[in-house]
């Protein structure tokens, strides 16, 4: 499964900024969620995903060789994998499957009916928009999967799963 995420990143970065310029953008809703470690270690963190029990030690034998190596930090204990392993990219694969199916649930509970239809705040008696996606990750997936690393590895603040050093052929989140 190819992610880009690097492209899909600029693409949400730019989205804003084209918008604000008075561009029209179509087809924002077809972007899905990126594929990185804050939004993978939130869902690692909540418990929503969970390595196999075998999986885990395999990866927590190369977090313990790996330590051993001049240089590696051993702080914190968690499994490390190479960027290209089975692991990572399901990891990446469940990450984005799982928040893409968040966004219509975020939206109703908001008080959204459908996607396309706004809601009256009652503050202001306006109508606001249903959440895009690129909200969620922004203001709600990345920051929460960044507090919770913050919590549960305060010395490295690091994603709950690792990578071990990549020989540059595989582009790591």
């Amino acid at each position: 499964m190819p992610f880009h995420k690097l492209t899909q990143w600029l693409c949400y970065s730019l989205l804003q900024v084209f918008k604000d310029s008075g561009i029209v953008i179509e087809g924002e809703q077809l972007l899905t969620a990126l594929p990185e470690y804050r939004n993978g270690g939130l869902l690692v963190d909540t418990g929503l995903l969970t390595l196999k029990p075998d999986l885990m030690e395999q990866g927590l034998a190369a977090y313990r060789a790996n330590a051993l190596l001049p240089g590696q930090p051993a702080v914190e204990v968690i499994p490390l994998f190479p960027p290209d392993s089975d692991v990572i990219v399901e990891w990446r694969a469940c990450t984005v499957a799982i928040i893409d199916s968040l966004v219509p649930g975020i939206n109703a509970a908001l008080g959204y009916i459908f996607a396309c239809a706004h809601r009256i705040d009652s503050r202001t008696g306006g109508t606001v928009p249903p959440l895009t996606l690129a909200q969620i990750l922004e203001a709600g997936t990345w920051k929460a999967g960044r507090e919770l690393a913050e919590v549960s590895r305060p010395n490295t603040k690091e994603p709950p799963i690792g990578l071990l050093a990549s020989d540059g052929t595989v582009i790591t989140f």
